[in-house]
Formats: structure tokens, sequence, C-alpha cells
């Protein structure tokens, strides 16, 4: 595989989308992107279910799993995210 070929992979991509995701999040958390400190810990917190889910359809292969079983992780993906938000934004 050639060099332009390996760059155009799908987990190539998916790789620099996560390497981007990190360097937002480490942005945010420096107190560079909001000046809310909740509204940056939330964002931090959905790009990092995001990344989540892509490390699981990409690198764990669940984007070519049956459909239920890409449904649970979808669905779990969202119900963590989700339910760790709402307990952050509680307490």
């Amino acid at each position: 595989m050639t060099r332009a070929a390996l760059l155009r992979h799908p987990v190539s991509v998916v790789w620099g989308i996560l390497i981007a995701a990190t360097l937002t999040s480490w942005w945010l958390g420096t107190d560079h992107g909001v000046s809310n400190e909740q509204t940056a810990s939330i964002l931090i917190l959905v790009v990092a279910f995001i990344k989540v889910r892509f490390v699981g359809l990409y690198f764990m292969e669940l984007r070519h799993a049956p459909l239920p079983l890409r449904m649970i992780f979808e669905g779990y993906c969202f119900v963590v995210c989700t339910t760790v938000i709402l307990m952050f934004v509680i307490e």
C-alpha cells in the first residue's frame, strides 16, 4: 500500500480526527476556548464520548457488527454521555 493510499484509508482519517479531538479538549481545558468553566467541561465530555464512539466503530470494528450490537453500542455511548453530563450539571 502506498503512502497516499494509507493516508486516505478510513482508519487513518479517523486517527486524524481523534488527534484533532484530543487537541480540542486540551484547548478547551486550558482556558483558551470558553470563559465559562462548566460549559468547557461539558464540551470536553462530549468530545470524549465522540472519541469513544469513533474508537468503538473504527478500531473495534463495530461499524461492521450486526445492527442490534451496533445499536446497543450507540445507545450505550448516548446514555452514558448524557448521564455523566447530567450528574456534572446537577452536582
